[in-house]
């Protein structure tokens, strides 16, 4: 099986290019010792591995394994000071090895609380995604939508592009049926088959160049996908999957792997597990897209869009505008069911 350390540096563009850019290979040996010229630099860099405290910075002069300055640790922390996908600043030291002087401020985060008894944790999956992918197949197994909507949720609340990818769709006859009505309120849905290459080329395509993270249930055909995409990939990231899954006292390791055509690809298998923990009740209008806009139009400003008269949801749903199935997840969502 190929090791998912390997598959990091495992593209032809960073296997040519690992060897002479790498801060420690860079290095010139001199009276016995090495000399590194980018000792007290600082540079610039993004997070693509954390493991036990130990942090794998790329950089546009190579891989720079890191900790984090004391001056980072000072205090409390109420979640991860740092985190894949973070962009940070390096300091370089005398044997190739790095200090992480600065984490910039986040553009966003996939965040799961951990209670503890000082308090609440927030473990970040994922810094800085540029969007969330969701596989689902259309059969076997059969696709739980409401665990679909529920990710959607949290991507909205996160302010994360989602993208839907159906998968399996030689199974049913006709994939539309089943996840068109996510089409209809807006999000990007991919049609996929490993078994005959449909959307294999234009999922490639949407990865390309950002930093995605992924997720679905099992069975959905994830590594399937990644593998017919890029030869290796889906077996790397289930690797690393099968250790998170192991629970919580083995050694997290948190990785980005690097696409062939650029950017970066995170497994994110905690999104089931994601409460929506800060989030009130009301808050979810927001978040269902075909909602939002209606609810400035009910006769209640806190209508529960449930027995209320003049409702516009409820008026909408009658309509045929709203999706039964929908606003049922709304519901079950609302009341803390799912």
């Amino acid at each position: 099986m190929l090791s998912a350390s390997f598959l990091l540096y495992s593209t032809r563009e960073r296997r040519e290019t690992l060897a002479p850019h790498c801060v420690r290979c860079s290095a010139g040996e001199k009276d016995g010792g090495f000399q590194n010229p980018l000792t007290n630099a600082r540079i610039s860099g993004l997070i693509i591995k954390a493991q036990s405290g130990f942090f794998t910075v790329e950089t546009s002069e190579g891989f720079v394994v890191c900790q984090l300055r004391g001056k980072l640790k000072q205090g409390r922390a109420k979640g991860d000071i740092a985190a894949i996908g973070d962009k940070v600043q390096v300091q370089v030291l005398t044997d190739g090895t790095g200090a992480i002087e600065e984490v910039e401020k986040r553009e966003r985060a996939i965040v799961r609380l951990d209670p503890r008894p000082q308090g609440d944790y927030q473990q970040v999956l994922l810094a800085n995604p540029d969007q969330a992918v969701f596989v689902f197949a259309c059969a076997h197994p059969n696709p739980h939508l409401r665990m679909l909507d529920r990710f959607l949720v949290i991507a909205e609340k996160q302010n994360i592009p989602a993208v839907i990818v159906a998968n399996k769709i030689e199974l049913v006859n006709d994939a539309r049926e089943i996840f068109g009505v996510y089409e209809t309120i807006g999000y990007r849905v991919l049609y996929t088959s490993t078994k005959t290459g449909a959307g294999i080329d234009e999922l490639k395509s949407i990865l390309t160049g950002k930093i995605s993270a992924f997720a679905g249930p099992s069975g959905a055909g994830k590594s399937s996908l990644l593998n017919a995409m890029q030869p290796g990939l889906g077996l790397a990231v289930n690797e690393i999957s099968k250790v998170m899954d192991k629970g919580k006292h083995t050694t997290v390791t948190r990785q980005l792997f690097p696409l062939e055509g650029g950017g970066y690809l995170a497994d994110t298998p905690g999104w089931k597990s994601l409460a929506l923990w800060d989030t009130e009740p009301e808050e979810l209008d927001a978040y269902f897209p075909e909602l939002r806009e209606l609810v400035q139009h009910c006769q209640f400003s806190d209508c529960s869009h449930t027995h209320e008269p003049d409702c516009a949801v409820r008026r909408a749903l009658d309509e045929g505008k709203i999706h039964p199935e929908r606003y049922d997840s709304y519901l079950r969502l609302r009341s803390g069911q799912d």
